[in-house]
């Protein structure tokens, strides 16, 4: 297992997913979906896991953290049409766009504690 300690300015990435992640759970309040949709169920579930890795993940950065958040962000882009609500306009560009955001993040701090000379194992 691989990790890194934050400084200030490394927690931005963990702190950016931790708000794209309460921004999806908040999804389905804001665009006022039935709890019972796929969406909306995605949405809460995807977004609670990002927002509590993104957080654990403030003070030190372990390689299974972002690679958690990596696969969770990469799920959520493709959630619209393996859940079958791609057709749905706001949910799905919401899902995809977050996802993305959150996957490209965690692919940021993966590299930058495989690649950093801060980095040491554990």
């Amino acid at each position: 297992m691989r990790t890194i300690e934050n400084r200030i300015e490394d927690m931005i990435p963990n702190a950016l997913n931790a708000m794209l992640g309460v921004a999806l759970l908040m999804t389905p309040w804001y665009l006022g979906l039935n709890n019972e949709t796929a969406a909306a169920r995605n949405a809460l579930v995807c977004g609670a896991a990002i927002a509590v890795v993104a957080v654990l993940a403030m003070a030190k950065s372990y390689d299974w953290e972002e690679t958690i958040a990596l696969a969770i962000g990469l799920w959520v882009s493709i959630a619209p049409w393996a859940l079958g609500f791609a057709d749905t306009r706001y949910p799905m560009w919401l899902h995809v766009g977050i996802g993305l955001a959150v996957a490209s993040l965690a692919a940021f701090e993966l590299w930058r504690i495989f690649v950093s000379p801060q980095a040491h194992s554990v």
